[in-house]
């Protein structure tokens, strides 16, 4: 087995310090909170969303088969999720048209959309949570805006407590999904 050095032994105790919540998940926190860095920023519950929506705009998604932002798409869609790729570089992902901004989805479409997951980077937040601020005057949803792991800015918080949109950041679909 390969050393891993300080990231791999931070990972175990990560690991670790969860592992029970996989065999008791009300009494201990959910594997959803797993990062090297620190725990994920939220005004809602990441179990209770994924349980009660089903339909996600994803900001960001990508083409590329190989990174998250295609994979964790897909593998939402695979467990019955409706995925609504938003990429202005690309028709088609995970089998899906895309649409080059939130705004440009129609509005039969749009009025649909429950949660805005996004892959873009942490700077690019407070611009992606005005889109979505003005996306909700217009169409009244959506009811969360999930930004993935890794992914954080005290600016768009700000935007979206002061517009009472509440938020996921810093977690993973796919790893919440697993745990729920």
């Amino acid at each position: 087995m390969p050393d891993l050095g300080r990231a791999g032994y931070l990972w175990r105790l990560d690991f670790y310090r969860f592992l029970p919540s996989l065999f008791y998940p009300n009494d201990h926190p959910s594997l959803s909170d797993m990062s090297l860095t620190k725990t994920p920023s939220t005004t809602i519950s990441p179990r209770d969303v994924l349980r009660k929506y089903k339909t996600i705009a994803v900001i960001g998604a990508s083409k590329n088969p190989a990174k998250d932002a295609n994979t964790v798409p897909q593998y939402m869609k695979d467990h019955g999720y409706k995925i609504i790729p938003v990429n202005p570089t690309a028709d088609e992902i995970v089998g899906e048209k895309t649409y080059p901004t939130l705004m440009d989805l129609p509005a039969d479409l749009a009025s649909k959309v429950e949660i805005v997951d996004v892959f873009r980077p942490s700077e690019e937040l407070p611009q992606v949570a005005q889109q979505v601020v003005d996306f909700r005057l217009k169409y009244g949803r959506p009811f969360v805006v999930w930004a993935q792991l890794g992914l954080e800015n005290e600016e768009a918080k700000q935007i979206l407590s002061k517009n009472q949109i509440p938020y996921i950041m810093n977690a993973c679909l796919r790893v919440v999904h697993k745990s729920v």
